[in-house]
């Protein structure tokens, strides 16, 4: 597989090949929509949490007789039946996070690189840079590499100048290429990467 890296200015610089067991294998479903589902769940809070019977306050004294007065027998008046009470089988926090094998993961990240590539949507270029923070520049860029919709932008390192300069458009994602998840790719419409990325991407996935 062969694509164009360009610069920032969106002219051709060079041809890249990618390396088929990266960007060219058949999407596997499966894998995908289990790491993405793991990814979702961890990204969960987990803090939802409700009193039972022993955390809720009061409720030390019986509230009548055992026998005699003709109602229901009654041992505490912070029982889940009473109003005030506790809750059964209420929620606590725990964590929402899933084990996926690394074999797995690593198929479904190949997945996503191929699908983007099959797709048409994947952009390299050589390097993305910035002498200062104006998103007036970033958003040239974009224009200059025809990326008109939700774009995830990948490299190996973040300037602070590139992370500064894309903040304000809600339409562009910045990651690490060590640190980027599957549901980040997939969610984009475009994934442009530098050579670098592509060469990380190769060599921690083939």
């Amino acid at each position: 597989m062969k694509v164009q890296v360009l610069n920032q200015q969106g002219a051709k610089v060079s041809d890249l090949v990618l390396n088929e067991l990266v960007f060219g294998i058949e999407p596997h479903q499966g894998a995908i929509y289990e790491v993405v589902k793991a990814q979702r769940a961890a990204m969960r809070q987990g803090t939802h949490d409700v009193k039972g019977r022993s955390e809720v306050r009061g409720g030390g004294r019986k509230p009548w007789r055992q026998k005699g007065t003709g109602r229901a027998r009654q041992g505490s008046i912070r029982s889940p039946q009473w109003v005030g009470g506790g809750v059964v089988f209420g929620p606590t926090p725990r964590s929402y996070r899933v084990k996926v094998n690394q074999k797995v993961r690593n198929l479904a990240l190949r997945s996503a690189l191929s699908h983007h590539a099959s797709e048409g949507s994947l952009i390299v270029v050589d390097k993305i840079e910035f002498a200062a923070p104006k998103t007036k520049d970033f958003t040239q860029t974009l224009e200059a590499l025809k990326v008109n919709k939700k774009v995830l932008v990948v490299d190996t390192k973040l300037e602070q100048n590139l992370v500064l300069s894309s903040r304000n458009i809600n339409t562009v994602q910045v990651g690490l290429a060590n640190h980027v998840s599957v549901y980040d790719i997939l969610n984009a419409h475009q994934l442009l990467l530098t050579v670098e990325a592509v060469k990380y991407f190769e060599e921690a996935l083939q």
